[in-house]
């Protein structure tokens, strides 16, 4: 299967996929973390590719309503975050996952299909993660775990922090690829 993982710089999703035999390719304007395919650029340059499943991780600083208060100071940032959402969950792709902490796209767009959380899968931590889902079934929790912190929420000010919170969390995307990969070989390499 062609998965495609969207607005991702930290490979986690892709290499869980391309861990099951997937041919997976994250996407970002920023280089990969992690070593494999990844294409430094637009996604809307790569949607048409023929892909047979997308994840979406579209920015969330416009969107998140942890940043409410500065809402009416970015509105046109804001309706074009809403537009990079719609124009995501409108891919032509037939399967499609597009996640996003808690934000308007819950009343702009349309009510998440599911909510989740990283303890649901292994992470003794707490992180409201909303999925919009299209042609795909809600994720079952694979591991509850206790332990329950808001470690993410918590982290200190640093410059790549945006990076550290946006990071899925591996139970998270091991769960994605099992449930929602079907078995198949790797149809080549993606470059």
């Amino acid at each position: 299967m062609r998965v495609l993982v969207a607005c991702e710089f930290s490979g986690v999703v892709r290499d869980a996929f391309r861990a099951r035999g997937h041919a997976a390719k994250s996407c970002d304007f920023y280089y990969t973390k992690k070593p494999g395919p990844h294409y430094r650029g637009d996604v809307r340059d790569i949607l048409d590719d023929g892909w047979d499943l997308m994840i979406a991780h579209p920015p969330c600083t416009h969107l998140a309503v942890s940043g409410a208060r500065w809402f009416k100071d970015k509105r046109q940032e804001q309706e074009d975050a809403l537009d990079f959402v719609r124009l995501l969950l409108d891919a032509p792709i037939p399967r499609i996952a597009l996640e996003n902490p808690v934000s308007v796209i819950s009343t702009r767009i349309r009510k998440p299909d599911q909510i989740i959380q990283p303890w649901m899968f292994g992470h003794g931590e707490t992180k409201a993660t909303c999925l919009w889902l299209k042609n795909l079934p809600p994720l079952v929790p694979t591991n509850v775990v206790e332990g329950r912190e808001q470690r993410v929420w918590k982290l200190p000010p640093s410059p790549d922090r945006w990076m550290l919170r946006s990071e899925t969390y591996p139970g998270i995307a091991a769960a994605m690829a099992d449930q929602w990969g079907e078995p198949s070989e790797v149809q080549g390499e993606l470059i």
